[in-house]
């Protein structure tokens, strides 16, 4: 949630955020009201509260001549703290509910508009050019053995799969090929939960617009992160963690679950848009000063992994219609896909500020040893389905089989080419 200070003070700027955003700027406005309606009737409570218990010690040193009076006057108080305190309750279940209509204030510099509107930052890479028909990765992954989809929907329904022989030991060899560089840079490697209370998944914002994509457990009550971020997020929730030595900085691995609500007939073929998958996140906790220096550091490092990976790629700076409501601002790395002409989504990086962090209650000390709320940022290195799409499509040869990129091979015994077995 963002800083209420921000909104008393600067109702101009939240207003232009959430227009920005493509969201009704009265939502501001109603958030203001809301905020000065719970301080009203906080107020107002409080006072009654000072009243009755100036009452109460009243008609303990009363007369017997006193006492009726003071009774019957302590029994009305009784009745409207009782009415204040119900009335300050809704308030600040208002609050509550309008806070959650505004999302993020995004950072200057943030294009306008919607998914089509970010701006293309840089390109790395040269795009292959291929002296026959490039396959797609459905064919690819199938031909190889890479993956088996038809198995996977007998056993758990459309967009699941199996991944199969070198499949398998592709994902292991990119998930510790992106562990080793992460713990490389100081990130501290992590095994995350898949599945978390509600509180963490409310407090990093996927419980709102995006509640439509989470797999929830009533029994439980509990949910299927879709990434690892939830749970790096809460890790230190209601904590005052120790930043003076500068961020704090983890690499989480998980499973992950969507689910892709609105997509359908999307993505249908092969591996690149699933119900589960693997994934490699980064999760950084900051100063609030040090959170832009951060995100770059995390850019960085996602074009360094996908450098090595020899795939060709573009940086853009997504425009904010397209922002999830914690991230004030979001660079995503679309690789090249030659089968289908086009760039497409592989990583992405987030600058949540402290909006995360406020609803988590993730403080740390300033200099002067006072809590102040922290920055969180988050950044994919790999996520594992769609990077294996992404080499079989890029890395394709004229035979239909599949050139492994120098730096991963270490992590599959030294193989070069990924090649089909006769039956």
């Amino acid at each position: 949630m963002i800083d209420l200070r921000v909104v008393r003070d600067d109702l101009e700027r939240v207003r232009a955020s959430q227009q920005a955003r493509g969201i009704d700027p009265a939502t501001a406005d109603e958030l203001k009201d809301a905020d000065e309606a719970r301080r009203t009737a906080l107020s107002a409570y409080e006072s009654l509260r000072a009243e009755q218990k100036q009452a109460g010690q009243a008609v303990k040193k009363a007369t017997a001549e006193e006492r009726p009076a003071l009774l019957s006057r302590a029994k009305e108080l009784a009745a409207d703290v009782k009415a204040a305190e119900s009335a300050a309750n809704q308030a600040a279940a208002d609050l509550r509910a309008a806070h959650a209509e505004v999302h993020n204030l995004i950072i200057d510099g943030v294009p306008a508009g919607g998914e089509d509107d970010f701006v293309e930052l840089e390109r790395v890479g040269e795009i292959p050019s291929f002296g026959f028909a490039p396959k797609d990765h459905d064919e690819l992954g199938h031909t190889l053995g890479v993956f088996d989809l038809p198995r996977g929907a007998k056993v758990s329904g459309a967009r699941f799969y199996f991944l199969t022989g070198i499949g398998a030991q592709l994902e292991l060899a990119l998930v510790n090929m992106a562990m080793a560089q992460a713990a490389s840079y100081g990130l501290i490697p992590m095994i995350a939960p898949s599945l978390v209370r509600p509180e963490s998944m409310e407090g990093t914002g996927f419980l709102g617009a995006h509640a439509d994509e989470v797999y929830h457990l009533e029994n439980d009550d509990l949910y299927l992160v879709g990434t690892s971020e939830v749970a790096l997020a809460g890790y230190h929730s209601d904590e005052i963690i120790d930043l003076s030595a500068g961020p704090t900085r983890y690499a989480g691995f998980s499973s992950c679950f969507r689910r892709e609500a609105g997509s359908y007939g999307k993505d249908t073929k092969g591996v690149f848009r699933v119900h589960w998958f693997d994934k490699v996140e980064m999760f950084v906790y900051c100063t609030p000063e040090d959170a832009e220096a951060e995100h770059q550091r995390l850019l960085e490092w996602q074009k360094e992994f996908l450098g090595k990976l020899e795939l060709p790629f573009r940086v853009i700076d997504v425009a904010a219609g397209d922002l999830g409501s914690s991230a004030a601002r979001k660079f995503d790395c679309e690789v090249w896909f030659p089968s289908q002409q086009r760039y497409r989504e592989l990583t992405s990086t987030s600058n949540c500020t402290t909006y995360q962090a406020r609803r988590l209650n993730i403080r740390y000390r300033d200099e002067d040893g006072r809590p102040q709320i922290a920055a969180t940022l988050n950044g994919t290195l790999c996520a594992v389905t769609r990077t294996i799409a992404a080499l079989l499509d890029v890395h394709q040869q004229e035979d239909g089989s599949v050139r492994v990129p120098e730096a991963i091979r270490p992590f599959l015994g030294g193989l070069e080419v990924i090649s089909a077995k006769p039956l």
